[in-house]
């Protein structure tokens, strides 16, 4: 367990703890020293230290009873560094792992009516204008926390994709353990989409960053790949691909999940017993002046268009326009109905739209409009050996599953590779001067020194050493790193690719 690793709530404006089992205090954020002072520093601080009587016995009493009736929400009374008894809203999230038990312990106004535990007093209210205020942040607590379990998750998740990928760009077509590792990356891949879907509705800013202009139709082909190879319906597909396409700035992780949400409807879409058609295209539009396609109003200026048609059972005239909704959805209960709202909101970050046309039993047609500019970048030809190298890679995560992944893919293609567990050990190989690196590949979020401080550490040491930082979250807008970054979870292409794109640039490149 590496409680600097899963607590991440440093920033948030309300008091947050990370205990164990034993209510010793392992975390605690800014927020939290700043309410309860010198009581919760020392070696081994306890929650009993800010623990007020009021509450109806002990911290162990306390949990005991959570334990036996959990509740979201439930108020406490803890002394803060003024001396003051104060009553807090406490959301409270317990976990198992690596055999112990944890508790996040997230400290908010107090709100009037929130449950309490049997035998726990609650003969205090709170004002009642705290409610407004306070439900927001209850709501910006529950996405920082699921945003913080995301990170864990796309850890484990991309070990299992780069793994998978790599066996299964080995594995002959009629090899017997292809179907299979098909299943465990397309299971992963859904795993991963769900993952960040969580990230993209907590995040309230625009795309607001820059990305290096780029060719959109290695990512249609991968998506339609995926797609096109996965067992099941009998599709006819049709890939149309425009030989001369303008460049496009995007996040390619996430315009990737837009176009693989809008053909997995596709090919849901297609079923009954017909011959299923799926057209793929990819085209240049030039507008002179501003021009309206079904819902879609574009301006004058250039796009990249990307099409996807097929020939399912279509959209009722009185669902169709409420298609891009949040949580509306036609598909069985259990379904989240987040897919055509995240890639409107993909889109449309991106700065342009989404229009959409259909009818029943004629087929759904999907045109993805994004705003390029008017030249050319040559497509890769995609062949395996364009991503072999024989440079020396240096990987910096404190994820031990994740540093075997990378050392076993980049070593599989020729590279020479060295893995170190912390930002200190990367820079002691760096600064001895005997083994020289010519790409560090660092995560962005580690205990001790993070990622970001080790960018800045090494721009000071090696100025023109090429760097490629990775997280489980979302890229931060504001860009500081001033690296290229690769999302998690990614597949081992998607690792290759991004290093070999790194080694062409005699700068490192923002992108």
């Amino acid at each position: 367990m590496k409680p600097e690793v899963i607590f991440g709530l440093e920033g948030a404006a309300w008091p947050a703890l990370l205990l164990n089992a034993g209510r010793v205090v392992l975390r605690a954020n800014a927020a939290a020293s700043a309410a309860f002072g010198t009581a919760l520093t020392g070696e081994t601080p306890t929650l009993s230290a800010i623990w007020s009587p009021e509450n109806g016995g002990t911290p162990e009493e306390f949990f005991t009873r959570w334990e036996q009736s959990p509740a979201p929400t439930t108020d406490l009374k803890l002394r803060t560094a003024n001396g003051a008894t104060t009553k807090f809203t406490a959301a409270i999230c317990a976990f198992s792992r690596d055999g112990g038990r944890w508790y996040v312990l997230q400290l908010l106004p107090a709100v009037e009516g929130a449950p309490v535990p049997a035998g726990v007093p609650d003969e205090n209210k709170s004002a009642p204008d705290a409610g407004g205020a306070t439900l927001k942040q209850k709501l910006d607590c529950a996405l920082q926390l699921a945003r913080t379990v995301s990170l864990d998750f796309n850890n484990a998740l991309t070990s299992v994709l780069g793994h998978t990928s790599l066996l299964l760009s080995k594995a002959e077509p009629g090899h017997p353990w292809r179907h299979s590792l098909m299943e465990v990356e397309k299971s992963a891949q859904h795993a991963a989409e769900i993952a960040s879907e969580l990230q993209t509705f907590s995040r309230q800013e625009k795309e607001t960053h820059r990305a290096l202009p780029g060719n959109l139709n290695a990512v249609v082909n991968r998506c339609a790949e995926f797609f096109r190879n996965a067992p099941g319906a009998e599709i006819a597909w049709n890939v149309q691909l425009e030989k001369n396409l303008f460049a496009v700035r995007f996040d390619e992780a996430m315009v990737q999940q837009a176009l693989t949400k809008i053909l997995e409807n596709a090919v849901e879409a297609i079923s009954g017993g017909r011959q299923g058609h799926i057209t793929v295209q990819t085209r240049n539009v030039e507008l002179t002046g501003p021009a309206q396609d079904c819902n879609v109003r574009l301006t004058a200026g250039t796009y990249v268009c990307v099409e996807i048609t097929d020939n399912g059972s279509g959209i009722e005239p009185g669902v169709l326009p409420r298609i891009f909704e949040p949580f509306f959805t036609t598909k069985k209960e259990t379904h989240r109905g987040l897919g055509l709202a995240l890639v409107y909101g993909i889109v449309t970050n991106h700065g342009g739209g989404v229009a959409v046309s259909s009818g029943p039993g004629v087929g759904t047609s999907a045109r993805v409009y994004l705003p390029a500019e008017k030249n050319f970048i040559l497509e890769s030809a995609g062949a395996e050996e364009d991503l072999h190298g024989t440079e020396t890679i240096l990987v910096v995560d404190d994820e031990n599953l994740l540093l075997t992944m990378a050392e076993t893919i980049l070593t599989d293609f020729g590279y020479k590779v060295l893995t170190v567990n912390s930002g200190q050990k990367a820079l002691e190989i760096l600064s001895r001067g005997d083994i020289k690196a010519d790409v560090v590949v660092t995560d962005l979020v580690m205990p001790g020194m993070s990622g970001r401080e080790l960018v800045e550490r090494i721009r000071q040491l090696a100025p023109t050493m090429r760097i490629l930082c990775t997280s489980g979250y979302m890229m931060p807008a504001d860009k500081q790193t001033g690296a290229a970054y690769l999302q998690k979870p990614f597949t081992s292409a998607e690792l290759l690719a991004k290093v070999k794109h790194v080694l062409a640039n005699k700068k490192t490149p923002v992108d």
